[in-house]
């Protein structure tokens, strides 16, 4: 079975056919899904997916370049969705320098802030970080992170960078970047990586993997992410995708979803 670590099938880009695509993923393997929140709006469309559909897990958090929106309605807002019995994580949160909107003083408060709601809630976390590879990392080390745990969400990084992250006890989600001619860093970065720390994700409807690079994505095309972690560390595409289940399972604790079933 499949496990799909990052999706946002919240996105209007799956307007017309969300339901006939998410149908579709039982027949395809494709058995757990965890929901990214972005924005406050995509929190609440992530908890009507994950009301609807068994297999829909989601993440409640504001992604840094939505944090202009933020104000302590809206953090308390999303401190109580934390609470609903099928949140897996808090994210994705961190820091976005590539646009430099909102202000990076903003972007910083409102990580730190969602850093102590996982704390507070005892979620880990899932990360975005772009173009500040040094401020996330200083953050997360004062934020003593390595007490929460959680995924570097589409790691871009290099291997120095990614051991910091180990030695903090992160996993690290790989997607359709993998796939690409001009990866070089990524591809020796998760050849680096222990299998043990890997997630599988498509960060849908971002990032098709080649051959669709530039089309819409979606978790049918996790085999070309897997395929190529396969060839990266000597194994089979089953096996990739026995051992990034069972990592993704533990990193979220779905076990005690189970426990939970039926309860308000």
């Amino acid at each position: 079975m499949i496990f799909e670590s990052h999706a946002h099938y919240d996105d209007e880009a799956f307007d017309e056919d969300r339901e006939e695509l998410l149908g579709s993923f039982a027949e395809n393997g494709i058995d757990t899904v965890i929901n990214i929140g972005a924005s406050l709006e995509s929190c609440r469309k992530t908890i009507a997916l994950m009301e609807k559909y068994p297999f829909i897990y989601g993440a409640m958090g504001v992604h840094p370049s939505e944090t202009g929106e933020l104000d302590e309605n809206g953090f308390q807002w999303l401190r109580e969705c934390c609470g609903h019995k099928k949140v897996a994580a808090v994210g994705e949160i961190g820091l976005d320098y590539y646009w430099k909107e909102p202000e990076i003083p903003v972007q910083k408060k409102w990580f730190e802030r969602q850093m102590g709601l996982a704390k507070e809630t005892g979620l880990p976390v899932i990360i975005h970080s772009r173009e500040a590879a040094k401020d996330t990392l200083d953050m997360m080390k004062s934020t003593h992170a390595e007490e929460i745990g959680g995924v570097i969400h589409c790691f871009s990084y290099t291997k120095e960078i990614a051991r910091e992250y180990l030695n903090m006890g992160f996993h690290f989600g790989i997607g359709g970047v993998i796939t690409f001619a001009n990866a070089k860093k990524l591809k020796e970065a998760a050849a680096y990586i222990p299998m043990d720390r890997i997630l599988l994700e498509t960060d849908s409807p971002y990032l098709s993997p080649e051959p669709f690079r530039g089309k819409r994505n979606s978790s049918l095309n996790l085999s070309y992410i897997a395929e190529k972690i396969a060839v990266l560390k000597g194994i089979d595409r089953e096996e990739v995708y026995a051992v990034t289940h069972e990592n993704a399972q533990r990193l979220f604790r779905l076990g005690r979803f189970a426990e939970t079933k039926g309860t308000d």
